[in-house]
């Protein structure tokens, strides 16, 4: 699972699902090496060149890929470098949207994943019901303006496989209900995942676990998140719900987490804890609130001791999930990178004292996140391109291409030319 998908959209008959097989193929190729040429496209997938030149054209045609002539290499017939299609290209591109604690925010992007058109909105209002319903009126207008084939919707909750809900008590909205978003008329897929999953997907595939096949990902928002990655791919449970990090029960016996259970691990980390230690009341919105504690702390000030107890709380945490997972690379976002910047003896210590002996003699690094404040979008978005080039999608692309009128957009497209934002 790389999203709960639930809006599947017609399916076209099995020989046409068939015929696009190794176009998807293909696609996932190029998403993940850069500027191939044909031949070697055609050598690593073992196909004939004319086979290569008919899938190429055809993926060409649909808008995924584009060619350029190679710089000839010694003798024999010139080839060409294929290269994957951005949003700017006027193709098909799918929209990233981010459900977050303060606002939500939207992007779309190409088969090469980078994000354009960004669009930010605070929620004005807190009453759930009337934040979708207006929202989907913001995603219709995109989707009126782009040729998008799928919907990556990243929400900072948990989610249930299969639910039109999901369950978010740190956001303060109770069961949070999607439909409005995910039922649609036009056929657009729509595919919903945990924010730090995606993270998580985005630090995977292109990102600072992208040479590792085992990568542990472990995010500090309003809460504690992440996601095991294998290949590439969330783990993500019986129910999609795997990741919740920060509901393990590392922190106080005592305190009760707003999830119901107690001595949850995130209520020692996050803005809450540094409010606590500081002797204030819990913030209205705890990301904002632990960023001015991090810039107040200096030297032995209290924002500094406060910091480094959830530096430590951090450290220690993340032993456990290695020594219960064993990871090749763990990968820090969010606010763990700064939170591990202002108190790194902290969380070192805590870290390797830990660790398991056997990890502590080779412990994994502990790298920072490479796409910072995006990497939520880009990993909606990877999980909608996973959707949107698979075989079935690229047969109904297609029949929708051949079926459209002249002069009539194809099912999933737009008049407007996207715009790089």
């Amino acid at each position: 699972m790389d999203g709960v998908e639930l809006m599947p959209g017609d399916r076209p008959g099995r020989a046409a699902v068939d015929r696009w097989r190794t176009g998807a193929d293909m696609l996932a190729r190029v998403r993940r090496e850069k500027a191939l040429t044909r031949v070697s496209l055609a050598a690593s997938m073992h196909l004939a060149s004319a086979s290569a030149t008919e899938v190429t054209a055809r993926l060409r045609a649909l808008g995924w890929l584009r060619e350029q002539r190679a710089e000839p290499e010694g003798r024999g017939r010139p080839t060409t470098v294929v290269h994957a299609c951005a949003a700017t290209d006027g193709g098909p591109v799918v929209l990233a949207v981010e459900l977050r604690y303060e606002d939500w925010r939207c992007a779309v992007a190409g088969l090469d994943g980078q994000l354009h058109d960004l669009r930010t909105q605070p929620y004005d209002t807190r009453d759930p019901w009337q934040a979708v319903h207006r929202l989907r009126g913001r995603l219709d207008q995109v989707v009126r303006e782009h040729r998008v084939v799928a919907i990556g919707v990243a929400v900072a909750a948990a989610v249930h496989a299969g639910a039109d809900a999901v369950s978010d008590p740190d956001l303060g909205w109770g069961p949070l209900r999607l439909r409005p978003l995910t039922d649609r008329e036009d056929a657009v897929p729509v595919l919903v995942g945990n924010d730090a999953t995606l993270a998580g997907v985005a630090e995977a595939r292109a990102g600072a676990a992208a040479e590792a096949e085992t990568a542990l990902y472990v995010t500090v928002e309003v809460g504690v998140g992440g996601a095991l990655l294998l290949g590439g791919s969330p783990q993500t449970g019986a129910h999609g719900a795997a990741g919740e990090f920060g509901h393990l029960p590392f922190g106080e016996p005592d305190r009760r987490c707003p999830c119901g259970a107690r001595a949850c691990w995130q209520l020692e980390v996050d803005g809450r804890a540094l409010a606590r230690r500081l002797g204030e009341p819990e913030p209205s919105d705890p990301r904002d609130y632990a960023l001015r504690v991090l810039r107040a702390a200096r030297g032995r000030s209290p924002a500094a001791r406060a910091v480094a107890d959830s530096a430590r709380a951090l450290g220690r945490g993340v032993a456990g999930l290695v020594n219960a997972l064993d990871p090749e690379v763990v990968i820090l976002g969010g606010l763990g990178p700064p939170l591990r910047a202002q108190a790194s003896g902290a969380f070192g210590d805590a870290l390797h004292d830990g660790l398991m002996a056997v990890h502590r003699r080779r412990p994994p690094p502990v790298l920072d996140a490479a796409h910072g404040d995006r990497a939520v979008l880009r990993g909606a978005a990877e999980i909608a391109l996973d959707k949107a080039t698979g075989p079935g999608a690229l047969a109904r692309q297609a029949e929708s291409q051949r079926a459209a009128p002249p002069g009539h957009p194809a099912l999933g497209t737009a008049s407007a030319t996207p715009s790089s934002g």
